[in-house]
């Protein structure tokens, strides 16, 4: 067992503080992809970080930290989705005395990477990958904006390489019905 991973596990807040600043623009940027929300990316980081804490003894070392640190991201962030598209629905049922909240892809921030010159386009990207289920969504974004490997995203998804190219197929369909 990795030293680092000996010392995490005893306890060693020196140790944590250096995961923490190891990974953190990694975890944010994994985040930020999903959601596209500064906050709730935000949010997502400070949980995967506190899982990562309390789950460190349960780590079996089959995929490097790395990877499994990015997969509590990513199931983080999923999480961040369904209680957002959850929450949505609410909404549409009671409108008459709930406030609207519904997110505007306005109000949704953009990667960071994007040039303000693509904005409208970026944005009528985002509006259609809005429309994706968690799992299309975090597919495409791995393979088609962050351009990892399938296999990559196979391992961080816990998906067989079949089912990420097949999650990243219906998406592409979705997002050319949605642009055109």
């Amino acid at each position: 067992m990795d030293n680092q991973i000996k010392k995490l596990i005893s306890g060693d807040e020196e140790a944590f503080r250096s995961l923490v600043l190891t990974y953190q623009k990694r975890v944010f940027h994994h985040a930020m992809q999903i959601l596209r929300n500064k906050e709730e990316a935000e949010d997502v980081c400070q949980e995967t970080f506190i899982q990562v804490y309390q789950s460190i003894k349960n780590y079996k070392g089959q995929s490097s930290l790395a990877t499994w640190i990015i997969r509590i991201t990513i199931n983080k962030s999923l999480e961040k989705l369904r209680k957002e598209k959850r929450r949505a629905k609410i909404y549409s049922f009671l409108p008459w005395w709930m406030p609207d909240e519904a997110k505007s892809i306005t109000s949704t921030t953009l990667h960071p990477d994007i040039l303000l010159e693509n904005k409208e386009k970026a944005i009528a990207l985002y509006k259609a990958i809005d429309t994706l289920s968690p799992n299309q969504r975090v597919a495409f974004t791995l393979i088609k904006i962050e351009e990892i490997s399938y296999s990559e995203a196979s391992e961080l998804m816990n998906l067989s390489i079949k089912a990420i190219e097949s999650l990243v197929s219906r998406a592409k369909e979705t997002i050319k019905k949605k642009i055109k």
